[in-house]
């Protein structure tokens, strides 16, 4: 009896152990075509991060910054005055550019009228010299008074003449030279003008101020870094493996999980694949040709951007943030 009840405790052991393998199969097996579903139907990488094209505020002309009205982390709109450089330099030299063009504008203007001025005695002269001539045929006048008229015409041609040479050119275009110099002093003005609007720096579009680096008293030059803006406008670009992309086309809708909120699920759109990998577009591209190689999967950069409006108060994301994006490619 005692023998029978150990047979039938050791078939009920051997039949709990059968169940349990079973199910453990059933459930390895569940899992496996779970994951073989995924992997037919959805993409997804970690070599993810938000991403942004940053802007180098600088000046474009060097000098003394006697004010900067950003402060760290601050929001700015496209136009607002960020900082300011000494002015009065730039002030001095558009003076100078001004009073230089409005010299030669009077010189010209004064060569104009004196020619003219010399065209219409010229013109009189010429007039006197024809009378006189004709009255001494006639003996009316004298041999002097004729003299005197011709030798009063050829003053004035030889003013003229001198006129003429103040306003014209020598050049075989036939372009006046006080033209020529006008044109050259009213750009040598504007460019002074130009420089002198440089000293007030504006923000170039809205975004947030990052590593600032100057301050108030500070010697800069033309093209050294204030600060860097940060735009609003954010995506991201994930590296998928070459063997991911099968199926993968620009307007795919995706799914990404940001690692700063593990419990939200952002929406986007994949924008644009990148024509070639990420080592191909590196400084130094990999060459493949020379020496030993060794095949190894690429990646290719795919960018995805954000397909909802996401309100900056709720959620901080900056460039540089890790993500999950899971694209559904079937």
């Amino acid at each position: 009896m005692e023998e029978k009840e150990k047979n039938t405790v050791s078939e009920e052991k051997t039949t709990a152990k059968k169940k349990i393998i079973i199910t453990a199969i059933a459930v390895i097996a569940a899992v496996l075509l779970l994951w073989l579903f995924h992997e037919l139907h959805y993409q997804s990488t970690d070599d993810a991060y938000v991403e942004t094209t940053t802007v180098s505020v600088a000046p474009r002309v060097s000098g003394e910054i006697i004010a900067v009205y950003v402060t760290d982390n601050q929001k700015i709109k496209k136009g607002d005055i960020v900082a300011k450089i000494d002015p009065r330099d730039y002030q001095v030299a558009l003076d100078q550019a001004e009073a230089a063009y409005q010299r030669e504008l009077l010189a010209q203007t004064n060569a104009k009228a004196n020619l003219d001025a010399a065209n219409s005695e010229l013109d009189l002269a010429k007039r006197d010299v024809d009378r006189y001539t004709n009255l001494y045929k006639v003996g009316a006048v004298s041999k002097q008074t004729l003299d005197n008229a011709i030798t009063k015409y050829d003053s004035l041609n030889a003013r003229k003449i001198r006129a003429q040479e103040d306003i014209i050119t020598f050049s075989k275009t036939n372009k006046k030279v006080a033209d020529a110099n006008i044109k050259m002093l009213k750009a040598q003005r504007d460019a002074a003008a130009l420089n002198l609007s440089y000293t007030t720096i504006y923000a170039p579009q809205d975004g947030t101020v990052s590593s600032r680096r100057v301050e108030k008293g500070m010697m800069v030059s033309a093209g050294s870094p204030l600060f860097t803006l940060v735009p609003h406008d954010v995506w991201v670009v994930a590296n998928y493996k070459e063997t991911q992309l099968r199926g993968m086309k620009p307007g795919m809708p995706v799914e990404l999980k940001i690692d700063t909120y593990p419990h939200h699920k952002f929406k986007g759109k994949i924008d644009s694949i990148q024509r070639s990998s990420g080592a191909k577009a590196s400084l130094f591209p990999p060459e493949n040709a020379v020496g030993s190689f060794v095949k190894i999967v690429q990646r290719i950069p795919v960018k995805i951007v954000f397909d909802e409006k996401i309100d900056p108060n709720e959620y901080t994301i900056v460039p540089g943030m890790s993500v999950v994006p899971k694209v559904k490619v079937r």
